[in-house]
């Protein structure tokens, strides 16, 4: 982002009486940029890690940034870094400094009409990898000067602060402050492998995600007395473990049934509440290279409603489960 400037009200950094200072006329914002990434991550390798930069840069960067302004923004710990009083006063203003800073950096990207530059696009793993991939290829053709970058990160991006231009996202509704469009609903079904149903287990084995601290309504309605063979908080390795056998879990339909060895138990559950979203910021909307990235996500995801809804669900049928 180009040079920002901006007046700032002047603004007390100590209860000492002589310690006061006026940031007026900022020659951008990337001081305060660096002193809210340590603030926030609380030490200098995560500010680091966040910043894209290393770790040496922060270090020197907040360390003239005191010197400049004679205020000690940090204390220095063994766990890392406190913000003192000072920097505690001019935590709030920085925010807001750093929120007209975004504003005007997503309404200049608003207004841009070429079809080429950097477009951060942030999904499911498996969303990108079976799904976007394979027809890769056609885009890069159609527009070779658009620069994509895939974030399969679990972390929700912040899209004020184009952490990502477009949000393909799982969720049951979408924040108020992104735009887009839902393009399916999500299914949920019961799995196993074929090989877990053919040893006749009088005992069953289910496998839980880690927050389900609870045991889940269909554990109780169809599996009373099964036993947690693992818990997880990875999709991939509650796939991997259906695939070994290892017992029985709910999962998106999407999600299990792009394995041929999963099959989906004819068991019903209550409708899932979760939607597939393609979403980018409101400021973006008519951004030319993001309008044409989110149709061509938006298209792929329709050419497999079907998958995302359970529509064509292989079904494994057994004696064991007209007993459930």
């Amino acid at each position: 982002m180009g040079k920002i400037k901006f007046d700032l009200v002047e603004c007390k950094l100590s209860t000492n009486a002589n310690a006061s200072c006026n940031i007026a006329q900022m020659d951008d914002w990337d001081d305060l940029r660096y002193f809210l990434a340590i603030a926030r991550n609380g030490t200098v390798t995560a500010a680091a890690a966040k910043l894209g930069v290393n770790h040496s840069t922060v270090s020197r960067r907040i360390q003239a940034f005191e010197k400049k302004h004679a205020v000690r923004l940090f204390e220095r710990i063994p766990s890392g870094y406190e913000i003192t009083q000072s920097g505690e006063n001019i935590y709030q203003k920085a925010i807001e400094i750093e929120q007209r800073a975004q504003d005007i950096e997503r309404q200049l990207f608003g207004q841009d009409n070429r079809l080429q530059g950097k477009v951060v696009v942030t999904a499911p793993n498996m969303v990108l990898n079976d799904l976007v991939m394979p027809q890769l290829p056609v885009f890069r053709e159609r527009y070779p000067g658009i620069d994509l970058i895939f974030q399969t990160t679990a972390d929700l991006k912040n899209m004020a602060a184009r952490e990502a231009d477009i949000a393909i996202r799982l969720t049951p509704q979408p924040p108020e402050s992104l735009v887009g469009r839902q393009v399916a609903h999500l299914s949920q079904g019961i799995y196993a492998s074929k090989s877990y149903w053919t040893r006749n287990n009088k005992i069953h084995d289910v496998i839980l995600w880690n927050d389900e601290v609870t045991t889940p309504s269909w554990v109780e309605n169809y599996f009373a007395n099964a036993r947690i063979a693992l818990r997880t908080d990875s999709v991939s390795t509650m796939v991997a473990a259906i695939k070994a056998g290892l017992g029985i879990a709910v999962m998106p339909s999407v999600v299990a049934e792009m394995h041929q060895d999963i099959y989906r138990l004819n068991l019903k559950l209550p409708p899932a509440t979760w939607g597939v979203w393609v979403l980018s910021h409101v400021d973006l909307r008519s951004t030319a290279r993001i309008r044409v990235c989110r149709e061509f996500l938006v298209d792929i995801l329709l050419q497999n409603k079907d998958l995302f809804e359970g529509l064509n669900s292989r079904y494994y049928e057994s004696e064991s489960l007209s007993n459930l």
